[in-house]
C-alpha cells in the first residue's frame, strides 16, 4: 500500500493541461472562499476539510453487479448494458474522460451545476479530486434499463475520499440513474462528495442514491440538479451515513416547465449528528419544485431538515412546496425541520409542512396490547411515518433497499 499526495496522483495520471489549471485555480480559491453556511447545522469544529492525501492500494474483491464499480481513487470498472452500447451513451472513469470528451468535460464540469467559487468545501473538492465518473446521453435516447453503480470509500487506511460524478442529459433523452455509497473500514477520514446533473431540454432523470457510509466518516456531499427547459428530474435520496454529514441538495430550476421532485430520507443514530439542507430555486416561468423529506432520530443524535423554497423574479407562474417531519425515539435525541420561503415574484404558489415530535403513546399503545413488543411496535411506527416518503419513489428495487436499511440501521440502535 502506497500513500500518495494529490500532486503525485495527477502526474501519475498524466492529465491534460487544461484540468490541471483548473485544480491550480480552485487552490487559489480555497484561500478566499468561505464555507457554506446552513440554518441550524453547527459543524465548523469538524474535520470537514480535504488536503487530497489518498492511498494507492490492491483493490479487494467485493461482489456486486453493478454496471459501475469504483473503490476509492482506482480507476471505475465499467460493464454497460447492451442498450447502453447500442444507444452510444457515454460512461466514463474521469481519468479516461478528462482526454477521450475534453469537449463534455470542459463544457459541464463544475461550470453549470456548480462552480468552483460557490464555497471552500468545493474549491477543495475540485483542487484534491481524487476519482469520478462521467454519464452521458445523447439527445433522443431513451434509456429503459436503469444504471447501477457503486462507490466505495476505503478506510482501511487513513486518507480523504474525494468523488465526483456528472451527469449530461441532452435534449429530450431519458436515464434512470442508482448509485450506492459504502466504506469500507474503520479508519477515521473525510468524504467530499459531489454530484452534478444536467437535464437538457424535456430530458427525464430518475436520480436514487443509497448513502452508507461509516461511523467513522465525516462527510460533506454536494448534489446538485442544473434544469433546463421541460427537463425533469426525480431525487430519492437515503441519507443512512452513520457519522457526521452535511447533505447540500440544490436544483435549479432555470427553463421554463422544468419541474425537480426532491425525496429525502434520514436516519440518525448513536451521537451522530447529520445537517440536510434542500432547496429549490425556481429561475424560469412555470416551475415546479417540490421536496418531500422524512427522517427519525434515534439515541442521542441530531437530525436536522432544512428546506428551502426560493422563487425568484421573472419566475410567474411557478410552484414551490416542501414538506420536513422528523420523528424522535429517545428523550435524548434531537430534531429540527425548518421550512424556508423566498418568495420574489407575484403570480406564483407555495406552501411549506414541518414537524417534529415523539412517538404516539397511543400508537404504541394500541400495538402493544395486541401483543407486540414495544422495539418493534416502534418499527412499525417508523416504517409508517416514512412511508408516505417511500411510496413516492418510483423504482420498486430502491423503494425495497430503503425498507431494508432502514430495519439494519433500527436493529443496530437496539442492540447497542
Amino acid at each position: 500500500m502506497k500513500q500518495l499526495s494529490i500532486d503525485e496522483l495527477i502526474e501519475l495520471r498524466k492529465e491534460p493541461e487544461w484540468f490541471k489549471a483548473k485544480r491550480n485555480e480552485a487552490k487559489q480559491l480555497i484561500e478566499t472562499t468561505k464555507l457554506p453556511s446552513f440554518q441550524k447545522i453547527k459543524y465548523h469544529d469538524w474535520n470537514i476539510n480535504v488536503d487530497g492525501t489518498t492511498a494507492i492500494d490492491n483493490q479487494p474483491e467485493f461482489d456486486t453487479n453493478a454496471d459501475v464499480y469504483q473503490y476509492a481513487s482506482d480507476k471505475a470498472q465499467i460493464k454497460l448494458p447492451q442498450e447502453f452500447l447500442d444507444k452510444g451513451v457515454i460512461v466514463e472513469d474521469f481519468e479516461d474522460a478528462l482526454v477521450n470528451h475534453e469537449d463534455i468535460m470542459k463544457k459541464y464540469f463544475m461550470e453549470k451545476g456548480l462552480k468552483m467559487d460557490d464555497n471552500r468545501l468545493l474549491a477543495e473538492h475540485v483542487a484534491n479530486l481524487q476519482s469520478g465518473v462521467l454519464v452521458y446521453v445523447p439527445k433522443n435516447v431513451d434509456l429503459e434499463t436503469p444504471l447501477t453503480c457503486e462507490y466505495i470509500q476505503n478506510s482501511r487506511v487513513e486518507g480523504d475520499y474525494v468523488h465526483h460524478v456528472l451527469i449530461v442529459t441532452e435534449a429530450n433523452s431519458s436515464l434512470s440513474y442508482v448509485e450506492r455509497l459504502k466504506t469500507d473500514g474503520d479508519k477515521s477520514n473525510t468524504a467530499n462528495i459531489v454530484v452534478e446533473v444536467i437535464a437538457g431540454d424535456g430530458s427525464r432523470i430518475h436520480f436514487a442514491s443509497v448513502d452508507n457510509l461509516s461511523k467513522n466518516t465525516t462527510a460533506y456531499m454536494n448534489r446538485r440538479g442544473y434544469l433546463q427547459r421541460d427537463s425533469k428530474i426525480d431525487w430519492a435520496m437515503g441519507m443512512m451515513n452513520s457519522g457526521l454529514t452535511i447533505g447540500d441538495f440544490d436544483s435549479d430550476l432555470v427553463g421554463d416547465g422544468s419541474h425537480a421532485e426532491l425525496k429525502v430520507v434520514g436516519i440518525s443514530t448513536s451521537d451522530q449528528i447529520q445537517g440536510i439542507d434542500t432547496r429549490v430555486t425556481n429561475i424560469g416561468k412555470n416551475t415546479i419544485g417540490h421536496i418531500l423529506q422524512h427522517g427519525v432520530a434515534l439515541d442521542a443524535s441530531e437530525l436536522t431538515f432544512n428546506g428551502i423554497g426560493h422563487v425568484m423574479k421573472r419566475s410567474k407562474g411557478s410552484d414551490a412546496q416542501q414538506e420536513s417531519r422528523i420523528l424522535m425515539l429517545s428523550p435524548q435525541a434531537r430534531g429540527d425541520a425548518n421550512p424556508i420561503l423566498l418568495i420574489d415574484d407575484n403570480d406564483v404558489t407555495a406552501g411549506h409542512a414541518a414537524s417534529i415530535g415523539r412517538v404516539n403513546p397511543e400508537q404504541l399503545y394500541y400495538l402493544m396490547s395486541r401483543g407486540l413488543q414495544k422495539r418493534l411496535a416502534e418499527k412499525l411506527v417508523i416504517r409508517g411515518f416514512l412511508a408516505p416518503v417511500l411510496d413516492e419513489i418510483p423504482l420498486k428495487e430502491i423503494r425495497n433497499e430503503f425498507s431494508e436499511l432502514i430495519e439494519r440501521k433500527v436493529s443496530y440502535d437496539e442492540e447497542n
